[in-house]
């Protein structure tokens, strides 16, 4: 592991931060971004895959693929920091997608939730702000052949499994 590996972006001089955008760290020392737990969405299109994001290098994990998303904010639930994050990130219209279900990691100390929509009507995702490398519609079949974020990894069969149920 590099020593920037937790590094984040010095916020704009201008920005607010929330409480949220903070490490939390585990009881082995592992850290986990967001002080109140983090989200991320799993945006599906059927003719199109899954919208990815390739991280940029400076990022936890940087230079693998996962789906935008971030920590959380004070008081927002994870449903609205998947919205946000999804349309701070990769440009993601919150009109555009429907949430119909959730994968929730559950550590005690921080938890992830994936938030899992359908495309109501296509859009064009667009790299927004400087957390993306490049954004992707990923064939369903495809997903396993990037170089995951280890913890979409870990999700992603359980993730795959639910989205093939939802379009049968």
């Amino acid at each position: 592991m590099s020593d920037n590996q937790y590094l984040h972006p010095a916020p704009d001089q201008y920005a607010v931060r929330d409480a949220g955008d903070a490490w939390v760290e585990g009881p082995d020392g592992t850290k986990y971004w967001g002080r109140f737990g983090a989200a991320g969405l799993l945006a599906h299109d059927t003719d199109r895959g899954v919208l990815l994001q390739h991280r940029v290098e400076w990022s936890h994990h940087g230079g693998t693929w996962g789906v935008p998303g971030g920590a959380r904010r004070t008081g927002e639930t994870a449903q609205q920091a998947a919205l946000r994050e999804a349309g701070e990130e990769a440009g993601v219209p919150a009109d555009a997608v429907q949430i119909f279900d959730e994968q929730v990691l559950d550590l005690g100390f921080w938890s992830y939730v994936t938030v899992i929509a359908r495309v109501l009507h296509p859009f064009e995702a667009v790299r927004t702000d400087a957390e993306s490398l490049e954004l992707a519609w990923v064939p369903l079949t495809h997903v396993e052949r990037l170089d995951l974020h280890p913890g979409f990894a870990s999700a992603w069969p359980e993730l795959h499994r639910r989205l093939l149920a939802a379009e049968a």
